[in-house]
């Protein structure tokens, strides 16, 4: 297993060290685990955090984090990764509806886990798909972050009213047969996701560092989560969907993301390359 936070020995320098203290203090306090993220984007988030609030050190930084829990939320939200929008990469879900629906239609009951789910934007999205083919009555949507603060956002399904403006397009790319605003009502500058397409979705928090299987899937969607872990992390991960995947079912990666160098190459079968859609294989070759 890689070394947790890796340190070159060529590179050694006190604010990679005490990156890996703070890292270490905030999994032993709080149980969040980002120890085997990117070390440059994790390095690149905490300074940023310490640079805006104006601390000399990243260990005088830590000793607030052990301290003071509403300044490790506001660096919790630096450290999480809630990067996201309606109908994001609409060819994905156009290739989603060609080369998936027709096999989940074939279905008596589907489970869906969609890890990372941010403030919700990719969950309500694919539940005005599965609603426009028919499937949502004998769908059930797992929604899961490692952030309680954006999984209460996308519980509400409030978004601004600009940007679900913009949305309007990715919605029209992505093979939307209606129009977006039939799936929302407007308040003042914002709007609120109809209650019809919450009532079949399920939040809850999951650490995909240190939480298990999270079982019989028929769909898992994890895109542009990936590239912000380590290689040992990603592979993990990957052997964690396919756990938790039924045999025959679908894994849905970010158009950064593969399957090379987890070992589960040989367990999926590659539905679309570019979009990133494998399916696991119903039967597995003889070792």
């Amino acid at each position: 297993m890689a070394e947790p936070y890796p340190i070159d020995d060529d590179e050694i320098n006190v604010e990679d060290i005490e990156i890996r203290l703070l890292l270490e203090a905030i999994y032993q306090m709080y149980g969040y685990d980002f120890r085997s993220y990117s070390k440059a984007s994790i390095r690149r988030r905490v300074m940023h955090r310490m640079t805006m609030s104006g601390f000399a050190s990243i260990m005088e930084m830590t000793d607030k984090v052990l301290r003071d829990r509403p300044f490790f939320v506001t660096l919790l939200n630096d450290l999480t990764v809630n990067v996201t929008e309606m109908y994001r990469d609409p060819e994905f879900y156009r290739a989603f509806r060609e080369d998936v629906v027709p096999v989940l239609k074939t279905f008596p009951f589907i489970k869906i886990w969609h890890a990372g789910c941010s403030t919700g934007e990719e969950i309500y999205s694919m539940a005005i798909l599965l609603e426009e083919e028919g499937l949502y009555d004998r769908a059930m949507i797992y929604a899961t972050d490692i952030d309680k603060n954006v999984l209460a956002s996308a519980k509400k399904g409030i978004y601004s009213i600009e940007a679900v403006k913009q949305y309007g397009d990715n919605y029209r790319r992505a093979g939307g047969r209606h129009s977006l605003s039939d799936y929302f009502t407007a308040r003042y500058d914002s709007v609120i996701m109809e209650q019809r397409l919450k009532r079949n979705i399920v939040f809850a928090d999951h650490d995909l560092a240190t939480d298990q299987v999270f079982g019989e899937m028929h769909v898992i969607l994890c895109r542009n989560v990936l590239i912000y872990f380590d290689r040992a992390l990603q592979a993990r991960v990957i052997r964690l969907f396919s756990d938790s995947l039924d045999m025959g079912g679908y894994l849905c990666l970010g158009t950064k993301e593969s399957l090379r160098f987890s070992g589960q190459e040989e367990t999926f079968d590659v539905i679309n390359t570019p979009l990133r859609i494998f399916r696991k294989r119903q039967l597995l070759h003889n070792a």
